[in-house]
């Protein structure tokens, strides 16, 4: 490419090691126009990178060792987490408003053992197969679940059926292109409705090193991070889906695992491998959800109230701002 990278032949010597190869402080790779030459500098100077950064944890390493007792505490690296922006409706678990607002809310029946969980599961109008499997695995999942395929039926039609049956819960899962994109959870009978965006669905035969199916017992429930007035709504509106008394000996675990506004569910089952080590299995499916909106009252996509809407370009100016 017309560059010269070392002595001559007539010098008697090659071209120096690339170990030994150091590269100029305003060295910019993007500036070489040969792109095999520009490749090729480029991992070299990621391996010098690399080279460089381990150099300099061994050198700490060696330090904190000489130094014994007397050395500096470990820094905490800096992440989006724990840089986040205080939220003012962060819960304080000793608040009384809050303690009373749970005991009088929608859901308090279900923490005081006064009702017991019965799901409705349906899909939006005609779902294809990969949404039909999941709600039949979701189903195995959520104990008392009982899965309807609506044809042509309003979801406004539907929710009167329900409370006549006494469902407790509406589970709407949406599709677009034979991709399940959507999920509507609605509390009945008096609401409230959260819609949420759904990705990165896992059926049970898509994920490796699968456990069996899944038991019939009352799973553990597991809510993590739903620190925000906001979030705790939703974590009671999770954990009413499941009976409040888990059955722990069939060893089964449901997860909502909430991280930057993200939630991750996951269901897995405890292997006690010895009296002091266990492992876990995944069981399936697993899916993520992004909250869109939490409404007053059952479903009402026209006159309903709601209580809370993601508007992106309003409420995304900072990586650092959560909601839940």
């Amino acid at each position: 490419a017309g560059e010269s990278s070392g002595p001559g032949p007539g010098d008697g010597a090659g071209p120096p090691a690339p170990e030994r190869v150091l590269f100029p402080p305003t060295f910019s790779v993007s500036e070489i126009k040969n792109k095999q030459r520009r490749h090729f500098m480029f991992l070299r100077w990621k391996q010098q990178q690399r080279k460089e950064k381990l150099a300099l944890k061994k050198k700490r390493r060696k330090e904190r060792e000489a130094l014994g007792d007397k050395a500096p505490p470990k820094a905490v690296p800096k992440t989006i987490e724990n840089q986040r922006v205080y939220d003012e409706t962060t819960v304080d678990p000793n608040d009384e408003e809050v303690a009373f607002d749970e005991a009088t809310d929608e859901f308090a029946p279900y923490f005081n053992r006064q009702t017991v969980p019965k799901i409705l599961i349906t899909t939006s109008d005609r779902p294809r197969g990969r949404t039909v499997r999941f709600c039949e695995q979701l189903a195995t999942v959520i104990p008392n679940s009982h899965v309807f395929y609506r044809r042509g039926l309003a979801l406004k039609r539907i929710i009167p059926q329900c409370i006549a049956r006494d469902f407790t819960d509406l589970i709407v899962i949406n599709e677009d292109r034979k991709i399940p994109n959507g999920l509507v959870l609605s509390h009945l009978p008096d609401g409230p409705t959260a819609h949420f965006r759904m990705s990165s669905v896992r059926l049970r035969k898509e994920i490796k090193r699968k456990g069996k199916e899944p038991t019939e017992h009352v799973p553990e429930v597991i809510l993590n991070n739903f620190t925000t007035r906001l979030g705790h709504s939703i974590g009671r509106m999770f954990a009413a889906l499941f009976p409040h008394d888990p059955q722990f000996i069939g060893r089964q675990v449901a997860t909502f695992h909430n991280q930057r506004d993200y939630i991750f569910f996951r269901f897995h089952r405890y292997i006690f491998k010895s009296e002091k080590k266990v492992g876990i299995q995944e069981l399936g499916p697993r899916f993520t959800l992004k909250l869109r909106s939490l409404q007053k009252g059952t479903f009402d996509s026209k006159f309903g109230e709601y209580e809370w809407i993601h508007k992106r370009r309003e409420m995304d100016t900072s990586r650092r701002k959560f909601h839940l």
